[in-house]
């Protein structure tokens, strides 16, 4: 395989939006490819048309560009090994599933849902598991009890029937995982009959993922975790249909997991928490329920990805900030843990404050403008820099620069009523009113000259600066936050402070 180039699949089932435990399974195969100089590829495993939602495809390609890990080959990309979703390379697999019919490594099975059913619920009612495989299927409605002439019988009456892949009795499997060593099971003691084909015409995931891997020429199939159990009938299928030489090799990825309790993370935990676990946002077509997006709660693509990479991977020292290109050139399977990786929301703001700070006042002020039309709010580029320049330094993301600086942009109608309870003294009307004064004679309007003259007034006066200043900034933003109270000033302009203060001294009440 050495000479062969490296093409691996993200393959996604449209079954709903996409998990950021997807995304990170995405992110690492493109990764392990891009290093290599490989193929990462686009491939949709729509098979089970009964859970197929609409528009969950777009969403998958949606992520995945904004994420930035565009697919070389894909739906709607083109390749040379296509077409792309297994909906359409349906007429290939019959073939496959009769071909290992034909060489005995899979068998028909003709038994009802119902009948199966019947089995299930007999077996539970004596504490046992029934399972469809060596201990059991000589017994039921199969290709293997039945007659030549008696399968043939059914088939051309049309009735339903199943293909199953025959699992040899009493073997162990045993494969190389990149990621957890030398892995193996037997087959009698924990596999079963698989459907490879279903009654609709439609193969299950076990063969079309084996078929189209190799068609496809994958080379290294990197994937979550809960396909372990799949991997050693992924192993016998390769060898049932003649193709051990060119399997590829495996590399099951850690779960991420919640952030208390145990096991992997879900919606749920999202909902529960206030956090999203899905790159965009969602919304259910049967329910019209809205779910949470990294993109739309104002996350950065480039600090969602850094963040994936940072669960079940590091890179061997103290660094925990990476760009794509970054990660490319240093990203190994090598170094992908074994166990699960806890998921922390703060740690994911941590991220996105780090690459917030490294944007420009530039960058931020174009995106917090947007944020100023949706706000109804009209202000000068020469303010919005200002501002945010001011107050850049406090938020994770663009939209708390509002949460922060709200105040610059719209003048307060209301106050906080600890604070007016706190600091708004009897005498405090009178006094503001001689700010109102002092500050009307200043002629440069600048931070540092505010500061100076209310210095040398304060000192004269012998009043507490705090009986002043707190009050002051309450009448010009509503409460007790901000920057610099002569920044403040400042940025706000003469006319606009003094008739805040004039307002706040004429409405605000103990």
């Amino acid at each position: 395989m050495s000479d062969r180039k490296i093409r691996v699949r993200f393959a996604p089932s449209p079954t709903g939006p996409l998990h950021m435990g997807g995304v990170r399974t995405a992110l690492f195969n493109y990764l392990f490819a891009k290093k290599q100089g490989g193929d990462f590829i686009l491939r949709i495993e729509d098979t089970d048309q009964t859970r197929y939602v609409p528009r969950a495809e777009k969403y998958i390609i949606e992520s995945l560009n904004w994420c930035g890990l565009n697919p070389d080959e894909g739906p709607g990309i083109g390749g040379n090994f296509g077409p792309y979703r297994q909906s359409e390379r349906k007429a290939m697999y019959k073939a496959y599933a009769e071909q290992l019919v034909e060489s005995g490594w899979a068998y028909y099975a003709f038994d009802t849902a119902e009948e199966i059913d019947s089995l299930r619920k007999e077996a539970e009612a004596n504490k046992e598991t029934f399972s469809y495989g060596i201990a059991t299927r000589e017994e039921l409605n199969n290709s293997i009890k039945l007659s030549e002439t008696e399968v043939q019988q059914k088939i051309d009456a049309g009735e339903n029937y199943v293909i199953r892949f025959k699992m040899p009795a009493n073997e162990d499997v045993t494969e190389i995982d990149l990621i957890r060593g030398r892995v193996t099971f037997n087959t009698t003691k924990s596999l079963d009959d698989k459907v490879l084909f279903k009654s609709d015409g439609m193969p299950t995931y076990h063969l079309a993922n084996v078929v189209d891997d190799h068609l496809m020429e994958i080379t290294h199939v990197i994937r979550g975790e809960e396909w372990l159990p799949s991997m050693p009938l992924h192993v016998l299928l390769y060898r049932a249909l003649g193709w051990e030489e060119t399997q590829p090799k495996f590399a099951h990825l850690p779960l991420i997991l919640k952030p208390v309790g145990k096991g992997k993370l879900s919606k749920r935990d999202g909902d529960k928490l206030g956090f999203p676990v899905f790159p965009l946002e969602w919304t259910d077509p049967k329910t019209g329920d809205v779910s949470k997006g990294y993109r739309e709660e104002g996350y950065f693509a480039e600090a969602f990805i850094n963040m994936l990479a940072m669960l079940g991977w590091n890179p061997g020292n103290e660094q925990e900030f990476f760009s794509l290109d970054e990660l490319t050139k240093i990203f190994s399977l090598e170094r992908v843990v074994k166990s699960g990786s806890r998921f922390d929301p703060e740690k994911a703001k941590w991220f996105n404050k780090h690459y917030f700070q490294q944007k420009s006042v530039e960058e931020l002020t174009k995106l917090f403008k947007v944020v100023l039309a949706e706000k109804g709010v009209e202000a000068t580029d020469e303010k919005t820099t200002a501002v945010v320049a001011e107050i850049k330094e406090r938020c994770h993301f663009v939209s708390e620069l509002w949460e922060q600086g709200y105040y610059f942009f719209k003048a307060p109608t209301e106050y906080d009523t600890k604070t007016v309870k706190k600091r708004w003294k009897e005498d405090t009307p009178e006094k503001l009113r001689e700010i109102v004064a002092l500050f009307s004679s200043v002629n440069n309007w600048s931070a540092e000259t505010l500061k100076e003259v209310f210095s040398v007034f304060m000192n004269e006066k012998e009043w507490g600066f705090g009986a002043i200043m707190n009050p002051l900034r309450l009448s010009l933003v509503g409460g007790n936050l901000g920057p610099d109270l002569f920044v403040i000033c400042h940025l706000l302009g003469k006319e606009e402070t003094l008739a805040r203060i004039n307002f706040a001294i004429e409405n605000i009440k103990k």
